[in-house]
């Protein structure tokens, strides 16, 4: 089981590697962004961030989960290429569908979600990345089916690459402002995405599979709506904010979000190595047992992540941002435990998927959208931001444990409830203590440090772990002398 995690975390690392590069990037633009645009250009810009994830759920219909499914039902090469194309196939008819009608109908969305038709052409750019993003996605789908972080971190770094340099370009060359980082990135998605068609155009061609693409839409379709109320709660924030509290809270929430999102550095990694990882052990009593392994230490890894970003946030925002954007501290932390309740949600519900049970995932997604949409009409008019970053903390803890209960009533894991609950609690525990106290820099870091002794009193780990954790210390404690 150590050796299946070990695989796990090397899969992830690699990936985290690219996801690492291109999140630190992220954050550097921050600067940039904050100069060149103003809190109601970057709540533009998220609006239809949003808008275009949720069309992109829609118009995948749950093609990708159900790849990752069917991809090891056979090593057969024939079936494999002939998935492939089928996917590709019903991916580019799908993106293009959707392009055509976001261009013919900009100036419609722009006035439904501004007020106005002046930013039809924001809207057309932001069309023409969702065509970008579908079709790159599928393509880099490829790399992780076939175990081969190496393949898909290269293609990262150049679309990250690409992107950078355009968006900077565009930014402060041509002061193009929203519309600069919208294109910018984008460019970078085009560019990479047209070297994959030739690097894949032997596994490409004319073929369609109507059978199989009939089977993937049976396990897929009910992938559908649970994706798409999922990818609700993560946005719809956002638009509750742009018509109750306004655009210029929507850019400081955003940049909020976007610090706590490097949370995703850790989320991203495994969530890419997970499907592939999970799918392909064979053995369901080696399966079950791992999956129990896997979910307390994507605990444990997303708790520490969110307490140290929690407690450093206001000395983060001071290096990346101007003062402007100071006050958006206040919403980091309830955003970054809620990544880490999403980590918690992405590994409880391979026992759906593993037992193949997908049709009534989307009650529970249903379910946090209904209380993430009723939290957010309480909670924004009376405080802003702040109630926007609770309720999306209370919906993902929400999904996780209905998802929980729902995967555990049809694939039974062994998971460490016991161990899972000392590691939330001590995270807690330790951000509530540091922003009572208001510590200055020097004690929120050595108590971001100290998280995994504080679980040593608890008895959080076990005779396995200790003995390895004596081991490590044992190699780097003379290398510290």
């Amino acid at each position: 089981m150590y050796e299946r995690i070990k695989e796990l975390l090397r899969h992830s690392a690699v990936y985290g590697f690219g996801t690492l590069v291109a999140r630190v990037l992220g954050v550097l633009m921050l600067p940039l962004y904050t100069r060149y645009l103003t809190r109601e250009d970057y709540g533009q810009i998220e609006v239809l961030i949003a808008l275009t994830a949720v069309l992109t759920t829609v118009a995948q219909l749950g093609m990708k989960g159900a790849f990752f499914r069917f991809y090891f039902q056979s090593r057969d090469p024939a079936y494999r290429v002939r998935l492939v194309r089928t996917a590709f196939w019903f991916t580019m008819t799908s993106a293009t569908a959707v392009l055509l009608a976001g261009l013919a109908l900009a100036g419609e969305v722009s006035g439904l979600l501004f007020g106005t038709s002046e930013h039809a052409n924001l809207v057309r750019a932001s069309f023409v990345g969702l065509w970008a993003a579908m079709n790159y996605e599928q393509m880099g789908s490829l790399f992780r089916v076939e175990q081969r972080p190496v393949g898909f971190v290269t293609a990262t770094l150049a679309n990250v690459a690409v992107t950078v340099a355009a968006t900077v370009v565009l930014l402060v060359v041509f002061d193009q402002g929203a519309m600069g980082v919208i294109v910018g990135s984008f460019t970078g998605t085009l560019s990479v995405y047209a070297v994959l068609l030739a690097y894949r155009r032997f596994q490409l061609g004319l073929q369609f599979d109507r059978a199989l693409f009939r089977e993937l839409n049976r396990f897929g379709l009910p992938l559908m709506p649970s994706g798409l109320f999922l990818w609700g709660m993560s946005f719809s924030d956002r638009f509750f904010l742009v018509k109750l509290s306004g655009e210029a809270e929507v850019g400081l929430y955003s940049i909020g979000v976007r610090l706590a999102s490097a949370i995703l550095l850790v989320v991203t990694a495994f969530r890419t190595a997970w499907p592939a990882f999970a799918h392909s052990i064979e053995d369901e009593t080696e399966a079950r047992r791992t999956y129990g392994f896997v979910m307390t230490y994507a605990v444990y890894v997303t708790c520490w992540a969110a307490l140290a970003l929690s407690l450093l946030a206001p000395w983060l925002l001071e290096l990346m941002t101007t003062p402007e954007f100071y006050a958006a501290e206040n919403v980091v932390a309830p955003l970054a435990f809620a990544g880490a309740a999403f980590a918690a949600y992405v590994v409880s519900q391979i026992g759906t998927h593993r037992a193949g049970r997908t049709r009534s995932n989307w009650l529970v997604t249903g379910a946090g959208a209904a209380v993430n949409v009723v939290l957010n009409v309480v909670l924004i008019p009376p405080f802003g931001r702040m109630g926007a970053a609770v309720a999306t903390l209370v919906t993902y803890t929400a999904i996780f444990a209905l998802m929980a209960w729902r995967a555990q009533r049809v694939y039974r894991v062994p998971y460490q409830w016991r161990r899972i609950a000392q590691v939330v609690a001590a995270a807690v525990a330790i951000t509530v203590l540091g922003k009572a106290l208001d510590v200055p820099l020097a004690v929120a870091a050595a108590l971001a440090l100290a998280y995994p002794l504080a679980l040593l009193p608890l008895g959080f780990y076990l005779p396995g772990e200790r003995r390895r954790l004596r081991l490590a210390a044992g190699r780097i404690l003379p290398l510290v002398r």
